[in-house]
């Protein structure tokens, strides 16, 4: 199911800005949400959490 969300994502994500209405863009929003709510319980979603964590973490402290 992830991967399915992952190409729907791409393939949404490709299109021209100026060819977007206001639904398509609802509909990606939606689609990705779908996507973290998948992927958060599983070892890709907690790695990747845990990587921005860290990358959060060292930008915060290279800017004090």
């Amino acid at each position: 199911m992830a991967v399915l969300l992952v190409v729907i994502v791409v393939l949404r994500l490709r299109r021209r800005t100026e060819a977007r209405s206001r639904f398509d863009e609802k509909m990606t929003v939606f689609i990705v949400l779908a996507l973290g709510i998948v992927l958060a319980p599983t070892e890709v979603g907690q790695g990747i959490a845990h990587f921005l964590g860290q990358l959060v973490g060292g930008v915060s402290k290279a800017n004090q």
